[in-house]
């Protein structure tokens, strides 16, 4: 499970280039709308400063690392339209980007806290630490460090040292903590030495945690602003105390509210149910989910369901997020796919990738029912789009039974025809005389004008029958499209096949 993902602009003054930077933690699990969220706003404030979107890694807590994550969080990334410019994946100038591989920078940076004082080596052991725990739970107290390591001498540590003991270093708290101005709660401050213990900056096996590897990274890729979930808030005062242990100047940092479910509750991760691995499987565009967790949230000049990515980036404005939790409704994420697949028909290039995903799922689907390959010809398929475009939710609606008519041939019989008209013959003569002379070109005003004038030529058929007659016919179901838009999306020449079949069965 990603602890968090974070990202940051850099520059070094007016003019310069900008470097956005998305971070993940331990690397547990893949990308999830909380993630995708904070990585889009990143993305699109780096876009808005001509700047650079640059995927880190933070793995350094090893335990918690699952092989293929990372790689997992760059697909996710690609597929949703927001790739990294630089990453562990595409390389850099400012890599490796991969905590796990950057540990001598850690090592150094910890030696110069050693020698100025800033932190010592603590050689507590677990079960020391765990007793201060348990006898700070049974006073209801919040367990913390009580920094017992920090007065001890140099001779003393010299000793333990020499003893072979196993250490860890520590950061070490001051009172006074300077107030900071965050680009989104304002100005904030929070006294952690009086409520933490001193905090572990390098673990025993060498790795770094996160509150020192990630003040040492931005110092030397040059961070000038940092944007990550609100739960960092808190923590930012430690991080501005080890900037100025190092000397080092500090980027801004800008908070990002929570998203939440819209009864105000924590996104569910049972079940995988908001991970991106679980939308793109089920059929829902990036766009969709691009569009729907920005639409719910603040940071825009204008608020409207339909956005595309460059609407977002040119929208965006730093200063309009609010405090407020942004609550996100998935019920109306298949109106959003709706409107976004209906952008994706109408457009020429997207709308041939459509058809290609459309062919393969008939043949998927329908491939067993002896399917004519007329009706995987593109004409055809782009034709159907066309015609369902704003109707349907999911590409996959086409290939659900509601539409199978499309794809494979109704068996319909006369006599189930003539259950609805006894004129079954005379209207399908009328029928196919009216596609003869309307071969050229079909087109549903027309047609519906056709067909009222067909239902006159009948003796005693109503309208209502008429059409039930020639939607059972043509699709051999009682419901659908009207029957004027089944005719235009078959053609002439499959209408005459399925009428004439229809009557001589």
């Amino acid at each position: 499970e990603f602890r968090h993902l974070r990202s940051v602009c850099w520059g070094a003054g007016p003019g310069a280039p900008r470097y956005l930077l998305a971070r993940w933690g331990s690397p547990r699990r893949f990308l999830h709308l909380g993630g995708l969220r904070t990585a889009l706003y990143n993305y699109i404030f780096a876009k808005k400063h001509q700047g650079t979107f640059i995927l880190r890694v933070e793995d350094t807590d090893q335990s918690r690392v699952v092989p293929g994550a990372a790689e997992g969080i760059e697909d996710m990334l690609d597929w949703a339209g927001i790739p990294p410019d630089e990453s562990p994946r595409r390389g850099g100038s400012f890599g490796p980007y991969q905590q796990s591989h950057r540990l001598d920078l850690y090592r150094r940076a910890t030696d110069v806290l050693l020698e100025t004082g800033t932190a010592y080596r603590c050689f507590c052991t677990p079960q020391r630490l765990e007793l201060l725990k348990k006898e700070a739970l049974r006073s209801q107290q919040t367990p913390r460090y009580d920094n017992r390591c920090r007065h001890l001498t140099p001779t003393e540590v010299a000793e333990k040292l020499s003893q072979g003991l196993d250490w860890v270093v520590r950061f070490r708290l001051e009172k006074g903590v300077e107030p900071f101005r965050d680009l989104v709660y304002g100005w904030n401050k929070h006294e952690v030495a009086d409520v933490e213990g001193d905090p572990v900056i390098l673990k025993g096996d060498g790795f770094p945690t996160y509150h020192l590897a990630n003040v040492v990274d931005d110092h030397y890729m040059g961070i000038s602003h940092v944007l990550r979930g609100t739960e960092w808030l808190t923590s930012t005062s430690k991080h501005l105390l080890l900037y100025k242990a190092f000397g080092w100047d500090p980027p801004q940092f800008g908070h990002l509210p929570l998203l939440l479910n819209k009864d105000g509750g924590k996104l569910s991760k049972r079940q995988g149910d908001i991970f991106l691995e679980r939308f793109a499987r089920d059929g829902y565009l990036p766009e969709a989910l691009l569009d729907i967790i920005t639409n719910c949230g603040s940071g825009f000049t204008e608020k409207q369901m339909g956005r595309t990515l460059e609407e977002l980036i040119s929208q965006f404005e730093i200063d309009r997020i609010t405090t407020h939790s942004a609550l996100l409704d998935l019920e109306k994420l298949p109106e959003f796919n709706r409107i976004h697949l209906t952008h994706h028909i109408e457009n020429e290039e997207l709308r041939q990738k459509l058809i290609r995903e459309l062919q393969l799922l008939v043949e998927d689907v329908y491939g067993d029912q002896q399917v004519d390959q007329e009706v995987l010809e593109k004409e055809y398929v782009e034709r159907v789009l066309l015609l369902r475009k704003g109707h349907i939710s999911f590409l996959k609606n086409l290939v659900s039974s509601d539409y199978s008519y499309l794809w494979v041939r109704p068996s319909v019989s006369r006599e189930q025809l003539q259950t609805i008209s006894a004129e079954v013959d005379d209207i399908g003569r009328l029928v196919l005389g009216l596609m003869t002379r309307q071969a050229a070109v079909l087109t549903m005003e027309e047609l519906n004008k056709d067909l009222r004038s067909l239902q006159k030529q009948t003796k005693e058929t109503k309208y209502s029958s008429v059409m039930q007659l020639l939607r059972l016919a043509l699709s051999g179901q009682q419901h659908g499209p009207s029957v004027a838009e089944m005719m235009v999306t078959l053609g002439p020449k499959e209408v005459c096949g399925r009428i004439h079949k229809a009557l001589s069965s």
